[in-house]
């Protein structure tokens, strides 16, 4: 099987945002992630949403990685999109972190 080398890893610029005991925002998309790392840095749980959506309970430190890339290491068909929006509802204790890398065409 041929290795597909026609993209590279480029890091997006990190989302984060201190949780406030009330809806704050963490930022939103400027890419396609192929692979997006969500971490709870707070010592309380919180909410995320995306796109106004309830989407998960982050217990406190809880972390998640997502790898969004299909076998041959896109994800053109399966990925969050470029402009959505992700929002947290956690106490004040600690910031909520996105992380992301996305795939460039050499």
């Amino acid at each position: 099987m041929a290795i597909d080398n026609s993209a590279i890893a480029v890091p997006a610029p990190e989302l984060i945002a201190a949780m406030t005991g009330s809806l704050a925002l963490v930022g939103v998309l400027v890419a396609n992630p192929t692979i997006i790392i969500l971490d709870n840095q707070s010592t309380s749980s919180m909410i995320l949403y995306i796109n106004g959506v309830q989407w998960k309970t982050f217990a406190a430190g809880e972390a998640l990685v997502l790898d969004l890339r299909a076998a041959n290491g896109r994800a053109s068909n399966y990925s969050f999109r470029v402009g959505d929006v992700f929002q947290g509802n956690g106490a004040a204790t600690g910031n909520f972190s996105i992380s992301y890398l996305y795939a460039q065409n050499m």
